[in-house]
């Protein structure tokens, strides 16, 4: 399936996820690296609504770059996953793809990077991420 150190989120295909083909619409996997992406981070122990709370910074999308190899359709069972790739003193870039999940093999049918930004979240403005969440980044990665 995924890479040792990717974290791997299952989802399934819904209508809502779908075109009128039945095929998952493209923006919709920007959803899923999304969702992977924060339970990732969750599984690191860190919660974007405690990290806002406790820190007044918040993570934002600032790039994303995504290569699309095959359609997900109707009730497929997916595969996403999420890996650091980069760790900056202000941003993270992170690797994503989403596998069709299988009883033989995975199958690629999406990947790309998203690099997300730490900003003060009254102003927008760009900060550095706090040491904890780049400490607890190095030791679980």
């Amino acid at each position: 399936m995924a890479e040792a150190s990717s974290f791997e989120w299952p989802l399934r295909v819904y209508w809502e996820d779908t075109d009128a083909g039945g095929i998952v619409f493209y923006a919709n996997y920007l959803k899923f690296f999304e969702r992977s992406r924060t339970e990732w981070l969750r599984s690191l122990g860190i919660e974007q609504h405690s990290l806002r709370e406790s820190t007044g910074g918040m993570f934002v999308v600032t790039e994303t770059s995504v290569r699309y190899h095959r359609p997900a359709r109707l009730d497929d069972e997916l595969i996403v996953t999420a890996r650091l790739i980069e760790k900056g003193r202000a941003s993270l870039i992170i690797g994503q793809s989403t596998l069709l999940k299988s009883e033989r093999s995975s199958v690629l049918l999406c990947e790309g990077t998203i690099r997300i930004g730490w900003v003060d979240a009254a102003s927008l403005k760009p900060a550095r991420i706090p040491a904890t969440i780049l400490d607890r980044l190095e030791a679980k990665t």
